[in-house]
Parts: structure tokens; C-alpha cells; sequence
């Protein structure tokens, strides 16, 4: 059964590649009909995870489950993704619970399979933008990045852009003092046609 749920987790998936291209394309409006479209707990998960940080409207995050006894490890990373969303917009109050929680889930995602594709890219983020006193490595996540990266290449159509990899890469490697390696990949991203979101982010990226 874990075999299966694994083998499962890496099919390619025409919806989930409909989602990364809206939001590749920051069409938060189609992001939205495909939310109403999503007909698997693992596709709607997704959609949130990519609607959020387009709209960083709240009601995405609503009625988020706090724990998936039976998810697969894609679920669980993307349900950690999402209460980290809302741990960033919460109150003093509530910031280290909802933190507390991502963390768990994440960890039971790594616990089935550390190498499943979202896994990695959730937790690159966590290590990137998690305080420093709850361990933030740039230098981990820019490995974990070049180990999706590779990933997507051997395994494509998941929902994940193999620029995507490369663009957080580009910030861990800056985050982690590593700018010649930085400034390198950042060239090579720069001379492609990029979707408007990559673009904007090499421009413009997250603060961490």
C-alpha cells in the first residue's frame, strides 16, 4: 500500500499541469475554476497552496485540516505549505501554534517519502524563511532545490516547473552567501523566455 500511495504521488497529472500554468501565468481568476473543478482532496490542496500567494486572500487558508492521518506525503508537504501560509499572516498569538503544526505535518511528509517533489519544495521553503532560531539554512535548502530540480527532469508533468526549482534556488544560493553561484544561475534563468511570475520573481523575489 505505501508502494502504491508513492508510485501514486509521481504520476503525471494533466490538472495538476493546468494548475502550474495559471500559475506560472499569475491567472489567479482561472486559479479559482480550477479550485471549483478540483474533485480530489490532493488537487485542492494544490490549487490553495497555488492561489494564496498569488491573491494572499485569507479565505483560501479557511477550514484547513489539522492533520491527514491517511495523506499521502504530496498532501501532507502541501498542507504544511498552507498552515505556514497562515502562520505568517496570524497573531502573536497564534504564530507558533499554526508553526508547530506545519512542522509536523511536514515531517510526517518526509517521514513517507523525503524525496517526493513537493516535499522538497515545501520544505526549501521552510528552510528559507523559518526564523533562524528554529533553524533556517539557505545552504540545506538550495540543496534540496537542485535535488528537485533533477526531480522534474526525470519525472515531468507534477505540477512543479522545473524553473520554479531553479528560481528558489537562485534565492537560496543568494540567502546562503553563495552570489557567484547566484549570479550565475540567475543569468541563465534571464536569457529564457520565462512566464511572468518567474520574471517577476527574479526581480523582485520574496523577503526572507
Amino acid at each position: 500500500m505505501l508502494l502504491l500511495c508513492c508510485l501514486l504521488a509521481v504520476v503525471p497529472s494533466p490538472f495538476a499541469q493546468e494548475i502550474q500554468d495559471a500559475y506560472a501565468q499569475q491567472e489567479a481568476e482561472a486559479l479559482r475554476g480550477l479550485l471549483s473543478r478540483a474533485d480530489t482532496r490532493a488537487d485542492s490542496l494544490l490549487v490553495r497552496y497555488r492561489l494564496y500567494p498569488l491573491t494572499e486572500d485569507e479565505a483560501v487558508l479557511d477550514d484547513l485540516p489539522k492533520s491527514l492521518p491517511s495523506g499521502s506525503a504530496r498532501e501532507l508537504a502541501l498542507l504544511s505549505g498552507l498552515w505556514a501560509y497562515r502562520a505568517g499572516e496570524a497573531s502573536v498569538f497564534r504564530v507558533v501554534q499554526y508553526g508547530r503544526r506545519s512542522s509536523t505535518l511536514l515531517e510526517a511528509a518526509k517521514a513517507q517519502d523525503p524525496d517526493a517533489p513537493y516535499v522538497l519544495l515545501v520544505e526549501s521553503q521552510s528552510l528559507l524563511f523559518r526564523p533562524a532560531i528554529a533553524g533556517r539554512d539557505a545552504g540545506a535548502a538550495a540543496e534540496r532545490l537542485r535535488r528537485l530540480a533533477r526531480q522534474i527532469q526525470d519525472t515531468p508533468g507534477v505540477g512543479i516547473a522545473e524553473v520554479e526549482a531553479h528560481t528558489w534556488r537562485w534565492l537560496a544560493l543568494r540567502e546562503a552567501g553563495q552570489r557567484e553561484d547566484a549570479r550565475r544561475l540567475r543569468h541563465r534563468l534571464m536569457e529564457r523566455p520565462l512566464p511572468p511570475l518567474y520574471q517577476e520573481f527574479l526581480r523582485n523575489p520574496p523577503d526572507v
